[in-house]
């Protein structure tokens, strides 16, 4: 059986994937409005639309990361996943507030700024997704030729729903994720156990074949 790399409470690991994958939804809804007018976000229509992508994605974070129902209702608790408003504010924190806040405080919602803190927040946002499925689906025991191709099937559904226009493509966050996250881990000097350097050292050659080899 897989060496668990440590035991971390699932409910712990739910937030730190559905969190970040809240974040995608919200992007999500303000890029399909192909205005980035936030008077014309809809959650609501957006999620309902979206609805079988969400059902495949949420079952392929299940199986991956080995969630039991009380993880999966993580996603419900944080609201992310029902219709809300998604104001400017939610955009700059998403964003990591790259774009700084403009003065007077009201530019934040202009059209062209708001398709900035988009961009940054899908790039940002899916990076801290795959990052956290991958650990999760480590802790799991779940080795990276089982759950390689169904990280990368929720990346790529994942993704998707963050720019329906086809912005943000798996490969290029799967790129961004292994030079941001990875090198703090594998360097000779982190204290990372060595069974979970060579588990995401495993993940990182299999995604690589999935999402930029294929």
């Amino acid at each position: 059986m897989p060496e668990q790399i440590t035991p971390v409470p699932q409910d712990t690991l739910a937030r730190a994937v559905f969190g970040p994958l809240g974040g995608v939804v919200e992007v999500g809804a303000v890029n399909a409005t192909g205005t980035w007018d936030l008077t014309e976000v809809s959650m609501g229509a957006f999620l309902t639309r979206r609805q079988d992508s969400l059902r495949q994605l949420f079952e392929g974070i299940r199986s991956v990361c080995g969630f039991g129902e009380p993880a999966m209702a993580v996603a419900d608790e944080l609201g992310r996943f029902r219709d809300h408003e998604v104001p400017a504010a939610f955009l700059l924190l998403w964003s990591a507030g790259v774009t700084g806040v403009p003065q007077p405080l009201e530019r934040l919602e202009e059209p062209p700024t708001v398709r900035r803190m988009c961009r940054m927040a899908a790039d940002l946002q899916l990076t801290n997704f795959l990052h956290a499925t991958v650990t999760a689906a480590l802790v799991a025991g779940t080795d990276a030729h089982r759950g390689a191709p169904l990280v990368a099937e929720v990346l790529r559904l994942a993704s998707d729903l963050a720019d329906p226009a086809g912005g943000s493509a798996p490969r290029d966050v799967f790129r961004i994720w292994r030079v941001s996250h990875l090198p703090a881990l594998l360097r000779p000097e982190s204290s990372a156990p060595e069974s979970g350097k060579a588990g995401f050292r495993a993940y990182d050659e299999a995604l690589e074949r999935a999402l930029v080899e294929d």
